[in-house]
């Protein structure tokens, strides 16, 4: 055989045999994620606000995914928020459970409620996580009892929905006294879990475990799952590849203020502003099979 053919050969071999180790070395599949974003039509300005759909699969390895559970509060100073949390809890728990199976790091950010795990191992491996610069800094000025990512000019127009009356849609406003203690009984919380609601925490968390992208969901999308220092606007600006869970998520908003549609309708456009100026969305079925989750009310219900 010529020298030049044996080479040949043994690169060959020599390829076919790293793909076997490392198609045994990969213990899970990676993920499959059908993603949604909103893109400029071509030809448009920013300013036109002239936007369609835009669709993408992307394949993440779970162990370098973490999954952000954001302010499932066990209990809520507007009832009909407090109402769909508690509704829409089981079937995120399903979703935390297969998520956690494929070898996600599961992340439980129960904002000001951190201090209940303090004794838990969970809790106390999120404060001993060594120290990592962040790219950028991270925000400082607080809002709601953490630091908070405001909103920025630069990049995003004002919120689709008027949320300045706080959101409460329940025929007799409740009165804003936090109740919160805890993060919901409904979510498991697993030995291989964490909990923090620190920016600076979560970014160690992140570079210790190698993780560069990050999939949100929780409550509520105008406000907190995007402004927290775990959540939407902070992971991007600190480099991370981010995603939205956009059926595992609700908003506070008041239907008798504008733009006058109904609540589920205002959180659909939410969705849509997080998907133009933020980052794209996935629905709850890329990771169970399922169909996407609908609150009872909603008129989108098939259901109902």
């Amino acid at each position: 055989m010529p020298r030049y053919a044996i080479i040949i050969s043994m690169l060959v071999l020599a390829g076919l045999c790293a793909g076997c180790v490392n198609s045994l070395s990969r213990k899970t599949p990676m993920l499959e994620l059908h993603t949604r974003s909103m893109e400029l039509e071509p030809g448009t300005e920013k300013e036109a606000g002239k936007y369609r759909p835009a669709s993408k699969t992307v394949h993440w390895a779970p162990e370098k995914t973490a999954l952000v559970i954001c302010d499932m509060w066990d209990r809520h100073w507007c009832k009909g928020a407090e109402e769909r949390v508690g509704e829409m809890a089981p079937a995120m728990n399903g979703l935390v459970e297969t998520a956690r199976e494929l070898g996600v790091q599961i992340v439980h950010a129960p904002s000001t409620c951190v201090d209940f795990y303090k004794d838990t191992p969970q809790r106390k491996r999120s404060i001993k996580a060594s120290y990592v610069k962040a790219p950028i800094k991270l925000s400082t000025r607080e809002r709601w009892g953490t630091a908070w990512c405001w909103p920025q000019d630069e990049r995003e127009p004002a919120m689709p929905i008027d949320d300045s009356d706080m959101g409460c849609d329940c025929k007799e406003k409740c009165e804003i006294v936090p109740p919160w203690t805890r993060q919901i009984k409904t979510l498991d919380i697993r030995e291989q879990d964490v909990i923090t609601d620190n920016g600076q925490e979560i970014y160690n968390l992140l570079a210790e475990g190698g993780i560069d992208n990050v999939i949100l969901m929780g409550v509520h999308l105008n406000m907190c799952v995007l402004g927290r220092p775990f959540a939407i606007r902070q992971m991007v600006n600190v480099g991370k590849n981010v995603l939205l869970i956009r059926d595992m998520t609700d908003t506070m908003y008041n239907s008798e203020k504008k733009p006058f549609v109904n609540h589920f309708r205002g959180t659909d456009l939410v969705v849509e502003h997080v998907e133009k100026y933020w980052c794209p969305t996935i629905e709850s079925t890329d990771f169970t099979g399922k169909p996407p989750f609908r609150f009872r009310e909603d008129p989108l219900n098939p259901k109902k």
